[in-house]
């Protein structure tokens, strides 16, 4: 998922992959075109200029991307994946009572293909970041914008918080991601950077974290309104528990912590809603979510709040209360594959 270091493609070649990547639907519209559900993906839009994430015009955006290939772990179908072992005592030890809870807090901006590419200095983690310039947009959200209120210029600026930052780049498939993104003066300055190809299955290096502890990206697993709005959230949703422990397993490349009980959940473990409870009540944008929860699961990626999961800051996105119904006793941990699983 990282820009390989020490060197580049020849221009030949990244063309040939920007184009290949063009035609399988980033930017034709080619007969067959389907991501990994079977939902026919339409030509992706004419992007001229930045787009926030709670428009029309990125809803039309991201509806025509394909995030990760279709065999990625994020697009994986765990809905008959084995119970792992010590999944009940897992659940126990998190707490079989407490509700699922939500955070609107992920947001993030997607650019054209020329968008011009700035340095951002790295402050904490320049060992674990890839190397600049990244083509962050002056409109670029912090993490929990606009629902916590105030201008975006202060909120980039003076924010608190983990104030993750993430930019999409659809046409050269890249993302990039910021822990503790912050602009100053015209100038951006982060704790981490961590850039992913969504074309590819490749990871972080070991034991490198990203803007999340787990070394995982979060564009891939937050909930949109886009797919809300469709009525099926497809992919594997991210949660973050008050105690980890010292490990982490596929996909995750990184931990965070310094417990060693085998009960707790390690970074990137995958948890599941069990199939016997009921969704069919819910309001449509949290059925979708639950829909997810089912079929993909939820990865460990951070230490935080028990059972919170990240939606997109939209006030679109409507009815998520109904989520706080379920409870960790409706959820059980699943045996996690292997990096060539879902092939």
């Amino acid at each position: 998922m990282t820009i390989a270091r020490g060197g580049s493609l020849p221009a030949l070649v990244a063309l040939t992959i920007v184009a290949a990547w063009t035609l399988m639907g980033q930017g034709a519209s080619g007969p067959g075109r389907v991501n990994h559900e079977g939902r026919a993906l339409p030509a992706m839009p004419k992007i001229d200029a930045p787009i926030l994430f709670n428009t029309p015009a990125a809803d039309a955006v991201l509806a025509a991307m394909q995030v990760f290939p279709k065999d990625n772990p994020w697009n994986e179908d765990i809905s008959a994946r084995p119970v792992l072992a010590n999944s009940a005592k897992m659940i126990q030890r998190i707490g079989e009572a407490k509700k699922l809870a939500y955070n609107l807090d992920m947001a993030f901006v997607i650019v054209p293909a020329n968008q011009p590419k700035i340095d951002v200095k790295i402050v904490e983690y320049p060992d674990e970041s890839d190397k600049g310039p990244f083509p962050v947009p002056d409109n670029a959200p912090i993490e929990g914008w606009p629902i916590e209120g105030g201008s975006l210029a202060n909120v980039q600026a003076n924010g608190q918080g983990d104030r993750h930052m993430i930019v999409v780049d659809p046409v050269a498939g890249m993302l990039h991601e910021f822990y503790i993104g912050r602009r100053v003066g015209g100038a951006w300055q982060g704790a981490c950077e961590a850039t992913f190809d969504l074309k590819t299955n490749a990871q972080r290096p070991a034991g490198w974290t990203s803007s999340d502890a787990a070394g995982l990206p979060i564009f891939p697993a937050v909930a949109r309104y886009d797919e809300c709005e469709r009525g099926k959230v497809e992919h594997a949703l991210r949660v973050t528990f008050q105690k980890t422990r010292r490990e982490f397993i596929y996909p995750a490349t990184h931990f965070a912590s310094a417990l060693k009980d085998a009960d707790l959940p390690a970074m990137g473990q995958r948890f599941r809603l069990k199939a016997s409870v009921d969704i069919s009540g819910m309001p449509k944008h949290a059925r979708a979510m639950a829909y997810a929860l089912k079929k993909y699961g939820m990865f460990v990626a951070d230490n935080g709040g028990d059972w919170r999961i990240s939606v997109a800051p939209d006030k679109r996105i409507q009815g998520l209360d109904a989520l706080r119904k379920l409870r960790g006793a409706d959820f059980e941990v699943i045996q996690t594959t292997g990096p060539r699983a879902g092939r």
